[in-house]
This record gives structure tokens, sequence and C-alpha cells, in this order.
């Protein structure tokens, strides 16, 4: 059941993310940081880590799961150093994320070729 629910998660998330970019003059940029908006808030209203237990793997590769992440990061670090540790907690959290991001980039471009 659990692979039930994380296709659907999942999909159902593609499928918006797809609808939105069909119908719409947004940019993939653009939609990213909306889904990653929509897991911070989702997480401000404690519906993220539900939706994670659900469907597992199915809301956390998602990018809102990246919202969610940054979220919980900030929020740990607020109460622990106040203002100063909100920033340092996310800058801490996000920086292991951007990093992998880029490495691995880099790397897919240099063994596949791009399309001109």
């Amino acid at each position: 059941m659990s692979l039930i629910y994380s296709f659907l998660v999942c999909g159902g998330v593609c499928l918006i993310s797809e609808i939105i970019l069909n119908h719409s003059k947004l940019t993939p940029g653009h939609v990213t940081s909306l889904f990653a908006s929509f897991g911070a808030l989702l997480a401000f209203f404690n519906l993220y880590n539900p939706l994670i237990k659900k469907a597992n793997m199915g809301a956390i590769i998602l990018i809102s799961n990246f919202g969610n992440s940054l979220y919980e990061a900030g929020l740990k670090g607020f109460y622990k150093n106040g203002i100063i540790g909100l920033f340092q907690n996310i800058f801490c959290k996000s920086s292991l994320v951007i990093s992998s991001t880029i490495i691995f980039s880099f790397i897919f471009v240099c063994i596949f070729k791009s399309k001109d």
C-alpha cells in the first residue's frame, strides 16, 4: 500500500506541475520555487510530516521536501540560538543540498552530451 501512496503523491505533484507549466507563462524555476514554498507552508501547518509518514519516498524526493527541510532546520535553529540560529541552521542545511546538486550536475554534464 505504501508504494501506491508514494506513486499517487509524487505523481500528483508532477501532474500539477505539468498543468501549471502547460497552462501558464511560469518557467520551471518559478514552479520549483512555488513547490518549495508550498512544502514550507505545509510544514508550518504541520501537514508535511504526516504526508511523509503516509507516502514515504513519494513525499521525500519532491522539491517540496526541500522547503520542509529548510523550515524545520530554521525552526530548530531559532529555538536553539534565536534569530541568528535561524539563519545558521538554514545555511548549514541548504549548503549540503546545493553543493551536492552542483557536484552531481557537473558529473552528469561531463558524462552526457547535451542537445543543441
